[in-house]
């Protein structure tokens, strides 16, 4: 039921399989980029809050992995992680590719849609398809129980506006959890090592970026206008190792020049960012490994 008069709260995760472009909208609805992007899937592992605040209202929203069949420890804690964020949530905004329906997404919106809470449905990249293309995938899940269903662009901007009134519209009345210049919980050090991976996934092979995990030792503030940083990239294979570092460091040097410019953003400040790449065998089944690397409930 749409809300009451005063000030309205609440917390939504976003969800869906991969690669529907769940990070990029969360990042376009802030405005800021606080979930990395890239075009292989299963890129985001960690459940990720972004809050956008207004007069009236705060939207705290909870970019979950893409649902996917778990295969090794990680997976299984991603997968984890995205059923935590859907209970006990006030408004639930699934995300499909417009482009390109799937069964699963069918049987994804199916579960969301049995859930007793309000349940939105953005159909995204309409900037990809046909008009009539949108019509089409509209009345397919019309009929599921969605309270919207919304055509949008994460890329253009396209339809925000209109998804933003709506997930306020659901939004009960409640506190302000975060202060109004807050958009994300995430420490720094994950950023930071989340910034390093999302360059090392668009430069990486195939086979390599899966077995990737990123690893702050250290931020440093060396003076006023300069932090350094150092940090090591994990993978699990020799061959893996040779691929990141490149022919005489090439690679690496691509991935950290991407990756500082990024974090200078983040930090407004000069950043020194070194470097290095460690083997550790099947670390994504290793639990230990999957806590040092940051994947656990916080």
């Amino acid at each position: 039921m749409p809300n009451v008069k005063g000030f309205h709260s609440g917390f939504v995760p976003i969800v869906g399989l991969p690669n529907v472009g769940k990070s990029s909208l969360m990042n376009a609805m802030i405005g800021e980029k606080i979930a990395i992007v890239s075009p292989r899937p299963q890129t985001t592992r960690n459940r990720i809050m972004g809050v956008v605040t207004h007069e009236n209202d705060q939207i705290v929203f909870l970019d979950t992995p893409g649902i996917h069949n778990p295969r090794t420890k990680l997976g299984e804690y991603m997968m984890q992680s995205v059923h935590n964020a859907m209970d006990g949530m006030d408004c639930i905004l699934m995300i499909v590719d417009v482009s390109h329906i799937t069964e699963k997404d069918v049987a994804i919106a199916t579960e969301t849609a049995a859930r007793k809470v309000p349940k939105i449905l953005a159909l995204n990249k309409i900037d990809l398809v046909r008009p009539d293309r949108v019509l089409e995938v509209t009345a397919r899940f019309s009929d599921m129980g969605f309270d919207e269903i919304i055509p949008v662009s994460a890329r253009s901007g396209s339809g925000l506006d209109v998804l933003e009134a709506n997930l306020q519209k659901y939004l009960p009345e409640g506190p302000k959890y975060f202060p109004e210049d807050m958009v994300t919980d995430q420490p720094e050090r994950i950023l930071c090592a989340e910034i390093i991976r999302e360059k090392a996934l668009r430069h990486l092979r195939d086979e390599v970026p899966h077995g990737i995990g990123v690893e702050i030792l250290g931020i440093e503030k060396i003076r006023e206008d300069l932090t350094e940083i150092n940090a090591t990239i994990y993978c699990e294979r020799d061959a893996h190792k040779r691929i990141i570092i490149g022919k005489q460091g090439s690679m690496l040097q691509v991935i950290g020049s991407e990756a500082r410019a990024d974090i200078e953003r983040l930090l407004d400040t000069h950043v020194n960012l070194k470097l290095w790449v460690k083997i550790r065998p099947d670390w994504r089944n290793n639990m230990s490994d999957l806590k040092t690397l940051g994947y656990e409930d916080r």
